[in-house]
């Protein structure tokens, strides 16, 4: 079977090979109507312009890349569904890699993403080694960060207050009378982690409360090492009776160990995560978490990252949005 080229589709549309390049490209005066009827025309036809051809050419390739920690992580696979819709909507293909939070994975996704010139990247991962960012930033290539914070680099940024949704669970479990509260924290390299631990201490020293080191506990960003965390602290002397923890993940291992423990959540034990992820919602008893508006942190950042794509010196933005304490079942008074 003969392959669909650019001639047919322009024949099918009854439009020019210039205005069908156009449309294609983000480029000349093509309404949006005749756009939309030349795209269901290659649908239909099954033509697929060659992003080789157009890279090599300068052109759009209509291909972003997005970085995430792990895809595992319900907070980050829905970051990347409503991005995938997003950019579906809008003409565009999304490469997802997963980077583990390790800055030789992040480095080899970059060059890959370089060489199939993606038109820009969301990136959404820790990155410890400020060089590589750098770099990239030196480069033309449009770059937004979602979700993390480049310190002192010229790029895009949208993330949540950390900091204050660190607070908000510290004033929600003070509100409920908590005194011994014990932290699970990811590694302090992820910035959103050090953040909502900063905020969620400074809340309780504010309070006259002071949480010892030894009562935060670093972990991996999983259930299993939450669970872990979590059971390491019920059975310690001084049993907390409130854990926050910096994110849903986290929060469900505490649900499971204070489970296999006995200790009854909330009477017993309160917990409370961050993220508000679907997960929140389906545990039992369902968690009280800090939630992030994903929706429309993932809808500026794409938006900022299509219009760097067209202007690569506008001022970059630090757009911080506001964090929102859900209180579900997994909290109360501590008892007595």
């Amino acid at each position: 079977m003969k392959a669909t080229t650019i001639y047919d589709v322009a024949k099918e549309a009854g439009v020019s090979i210039a205005t069908v390049s156009n449309a294609i490209n983000g480029k000349g005066k093509v309404s949006k109507k005749k756009r939309d009827e030349i795209f269901k025309v290659m649908e239909r036809l099954q033509y697929q312009p060659s992003v080789i051809a157009s890279a090599l050419m300068g052109k759009k390739t209509y291909t972003i890349g997005l970085l995430i920690p792990d895809v595992s992580n319900p907070f980050f696979s829905e970051i990347a569904r409503t991005v995938e819709d997003l950019a579906h909507s809008e003409g565009y293909s999304v490469i997802v890699c997963s980077t583990d939070n390790k800055d030789d994975r992040v480095e080899k996704y970059i060059r890959l993403l370089e060489q199939k010139s993606v038109d820009g990247i969301l990136i959404g991962t820790g990155v410890e080694n400020a060089d590589i960012l750098t770099q990239l930033a030196e480069k033309s290539l449009p770059i937004v960060m979602i979700a993390r914070e480049a310190v002192a680099m010229p790029v895009h940024s949208v993330l949540t207050d950390d900091f204050k949704g660190g607070a908000l669970a510290a004033e929600h479990l003070l509100g409920g009378g908590h005194r011994q509260i014990a932290v699970l924290s990811e590694n302090f390299k992820v910035t959103s982690s050090y953040e909502r631990v900063r905020g969620f201490r400074f809340a309780l020293f504010e309070a006259g409360i002071a949480v010892e080191d030894d009562s935060i506990i670093s972990c991996d960003s999983s259930i299993r090492d939450g669970k872990r965390a979590a059971a390491a602290l019920i059975r310690g002397e001084n049993r907390p009776s409130a854990i926050f923890c910096c994110n849903d993940l986290l929060a469900i291992g505490a649900l499971q160990a204070a489970k296999e423990a006995g200790v009854r959540v909330p009477e017993q034990l309160s917990i409370i995560g961050f993220d508000d992820t679907i997960l929140s919602t389906v545990t039992n008893p369902a968690l009280t978490t800090v939630a992030q508006p994903m929706d429309q942190m993932v809808k500026l950042a794409f938006d900022l990252l299509i219009r760097s794509a067209e202007n690569t010196d506008e001022i970059k933005q630090r757009i911080v949005m506001q964090p929102e304490l859900i209180v579900r079942e997994s909290t109360s008074t501590p008892a007595n």
